[in-house]
């Protein structure tokens, strides 16, 4: 596995359940130290899973000169976004020559990391053959796998979610989905690496477009004097034809606010603008300030001013329940409060430590005296460990972005 974070981590370990012989290359020496002395640095691994996955015969190391040709090599790495707005390949490049480099005739390589349709086949595929000097669907396997781990998730998990492969040619996919198979329940075939690398982008595209379909809709919605959670609530009753997706300060993670822009690059690299797309990323992209606009509202009918106010915000993280703070809307949203004024502090049991642009902001820690004292209290994540009652009990002013917190005088909803 090359790449050992929220999606090699996982993948691992099912593969040394599964009988593989596995080892993970990674860049950080600090991820190798600390899975080799059995401590776990993803939410959902925990320490225990690091300890049986060892006992497997599992090693991390962050030196490729000291492993020898693989059977498989799955390729697990970051695909943040350049400064201008297109895909950053520079770890798929460094990863896929590494690779390259440890490839043997019959091995199978993966490709999970999510990027634009043609990269598998495009990028990855000749940076393979040049340092191997193989030839992809003949001498060895080359396909893209796309991963679907949804961090925090109770329900599915690595084993359980069907996993989706598409190979350079058939006989590629016929060579991923035997391997797949040993370690997930479903495997489910694409017609070739550019379906699967678009099964991908049009599942959190989808998403993307519909979290900003209702954060308009939010926002107008107020202007008529019209309760959207209720009428989310009354749609998702229908048993057909309507999937409910729920508005917040913003989207995070690195899937939402990230893939889809994958699709829009490669779309103008046709002349063409994803309106859907860039639409939706300017959508959501504004509901921080958004919530900034609210906040300062509703300190004002209170006759307070932002400038100089103690605003607290609740669950700094992207999602619920985990510590993964990638992408999330609270950094600028906590950027915006600051340059009005705003004396910012936050709450978040998952996240000990928390900058904005370098600054560190106070943590509370004694979330009690915290409410008491703030002017106002932004839920920003609601954290299962936050009372909806003792949060209402306990707050002067308090901003719901979840949708929560049930009605009161001093309470109002996004």
């Amino acid at each position: 596995m090359i790449g050992l974070g929220y999606v090699g981590l996982p993948l691992a370990i099912q593969a040394a359940r599964a009988g593989f012989r596995v080892t993970g290359l990674d860049t950080s020496e600090k991820i190798v130290a600390g899975l080799m002395a059995g401590r776990s640095h993803v939410d959902d691994v925990t320490d225990a899973e690091i300890a049986e996955m060892l006992g497997h015969g599992f090693r991390a190391t962050a030196e490729e000169a000291t492993l020898a040709a693989q059977d498989v090599i799955v390729i697990c790495v970051p695909t943040p976004l350049s400064e201008a707005d297109g895909p950053d390949l520079s770890a798929v490049k460094t990863a896929t020559a590494a690779a390259g480099r440890l490839l043997k005739p019959g091995t199978l390589v993966s490709l999970e990391s999510t990027t634009y349709p043609g990269t598998t086949e495009e990028v990855v595929r000749p940076l393979l053959e040049k340092a191997s000097d193989l030839t992809a669907g003949i001498d060895f396997s080359l396909a893209f796998s796309p991963e679907r781990i949804d961090p925090g998730n109770p329900v599915y998990g690595f084993a359980n979610t069907p996993k989706i492969v598409g190979g350079l040619t058939p006989s590629c996919t016929d060579a991923a989905e035997a391997f797949y198979a040993q370690i997930c329940e479903q495997v489910v075939r694409a017609k070739s690496a550019r379906e699967a690398e678009m099964a991908k982008l049009l599942e959190n595209t989808y998403r993307h477009v519909n979290i900003a379909l209702v954060n308009e809709m939010l926002i107008f919605c107020r202007e008529l004097d019209v309760d959207l959670w209720d009428a989310i609530r009354c749609a998702a009753t229908k048993p057909f034809g309507f999937q409910p997706f729920y508005p917040g300060p913003g989207v995070g993670g690195h899937c939402i606010p990230i893939d889809p822009n994958y699709l829009s690059y490669k779309v103008r690299t046709l002349g063409y603008p994803f309106r859907f797309v860039e639409l939706a990323q300017e959508i959501n992209g504004r509901m921080p300030g958004y919530v900034t606009d609210r906040a300062a509202e509703l300190l004002n009918r209170h006759t307070k001013a932002v400038n100089g106010a103690k605003v607290l915000l609740l669950g700094v993280t992207y999602k619920h329940d985990i510590a993964d703070q990638r992408e999330s809307p609270a950094r600028p949203l906590a950027r915006k409060l600051l340059s009005r004024g705003a004396q910012v502090t936050y709450h978040d049991p998952f996240v000990p430590d928390w900058q904005v642009d370098g600054q560190s902001i106070p943590r509370a820690a004694d979330l009690e005296a915290a409410l008491a004292a703030a002017d106002l209290v932004i839920l920003l994540q609601a954290h299962s460990c936050y009372d909806p009652a003792r949060l209402t009990r306990a707050s002067r002013l308090l901003l719901d972005t979840r949708g929560v917190i049930p009605a009161a005088p001093h309470v109002e909803a996004l």
